[in-house]
Order: C-alpha cells, then structure tokens, then sequence
C-alpha cells in the first residue's frame, strides 16, 4: 500500500510545523511548501491558518492558493482546511467592519462570535452528524478551538444530495455558556472539501485519531 503524501501549504499563515508532524505521526509523507505543482499534485492538499481572516486570503492569493484549491476541487482532489483555513472556504468574512471575499466553496459569512468572551480558546466537545467520517471514534471527545470569529450559520442544504457529491455533514459547537446563539460551525465535510475550525495538531489524541481518519481517505 502506497503512502499517501500530503502537501501542507506553506503560505505564511498557520501553524505549518506543528500540522506537518501530526499528519508524519498518523503515517502520512509530508511537503511543507507553497510549490504549486505539489499542492495541485499531492494525495491531499491541508491549508492551515492562523490571524485574520482578510490577511490570511491575502496570504492565499499571494501564493496562487485560491486557484491550487480551486483547481483541486474541482477535480475531486482531496482539501483540508484547519482554523482559518476552514472560515476562507465560505463566500466572505467581517472583520472590524470590513468585508473581504473568501474562496465561495460555501455560501455564508464568517463574524464575530456572539458570546461574552472572545477569544474563544480551550477544549470544547463538538455535535458530530451521523455518518462523519472525521469524527468516527472520537465522536465524543472533545478539541482545542482559539479564535474569535466564526461561521454561524450554514446555508448550503445538508439534507439532499447536490447531484455531484453527497450532501454536506456540518458538525457544530458552542463557545461561551454554550447558549444557542453561540452555536458555530466546528467542521463540515463536503465531498473532497473537509475542514475544521478546531486545531486538530493540537488537540492531543482525539485530533491526532481525526487526522488519521482524513489520511485513510486518500
């Protein structure tokens, strides 16, 4: 059996080096670069992010990453995004007031989180749909989220088929007291699209289950 190689793209955002040696723990070989004929290339392509959400698509651009990911997808080629890298995938986000343009790959803006205390940052336990492959055996663990902003809604339908791939599975969280209204995406996985808001490299072995899940799909 062939090792899958993931290309971990190193655009100036993330947390490269700690992912890197997470998906070497779960037995992936790994590339740490922005090359574009790897990232478009690799069994499985990560895009990590740390920061805002406008500079991390800067960041993307810069490196020709909105059209690796494009390119990619398009032919159902493997993407994960983890923190940032999860919110660029929907249509746009708003920080401070200002707007800026995300990948699209789902409709829906990215915001500031509505609870009483942001940053939002420790272990959290996710809801995990039926069915996901990412969480399957650690549906009931819980993961490391640090950020301010998120997806607060998910307007792609998650209950019929789209026709070219199966419909999106969206696994939620709550950050604060945990009241609805803090309720925000945690992860979805969408065809060859995956993703999540919580650190998966950091999230000790729950995590590390989680990326060994991803891997086994390449």
């Amino acid at each position: 059996m062939t090792t899958p190689l993931v290309c971990v793209f190193d655009y100036g955002f993330g947390n490269v080096r700690s992912a890197t040696r997470a998906l070497e723990h779960v037995g992936a070989r790994v590339m740490l670069t922005a090359d574009r004929a790897v990232a478009e290339n690799a069994d499985g392509l990560v895009v990590p992010g740390v920061g805002a959400f406008e500079a991390v698509m800067n960041g993307l651009k810069a490196a020709r990453g909105d059209q690796i990911v494009g390119r990619r997808l398009s032919g159902g080629r493997p993407v994960l995004g983890i923190c940032v890298g999860l919110q660029v995938m929907f249509e746009r986000g708003v920080e401070h007031g200002n707007e800026t343009e995300g990948l699209d790959q789902w409709p829906g803006t990215v915001e500031l989180l509505q609870t009483s205390v942001v940053p939002n940052m420790g272990w959290a336990h996710v809801e995990a749909p039926a069915g996901s492959t990412l969480f399957a055996g650690v549906e009931g663990e819980r993961f490391y989220f640090v950020h301010s902003y998120g997806a607060r809604e998910f307007p792609l339908g998650t209950t019929e088929d789209t026709g070219r791939f199966a419909a999106p599975l969206v696994t939620w969280s709550t950050a604060g007291e945990g009241d609805d209204s803090d309720r925000f995406v945690a992860a979805v996985e969408n065809g060859p699209l995956m993703a999540t808001q919580f650190h998966p490299e950091k999230s000790g072995e729950a995590g590390l289950h989680l990326l060994r899940n991803w891997v086994g799909t390449l």
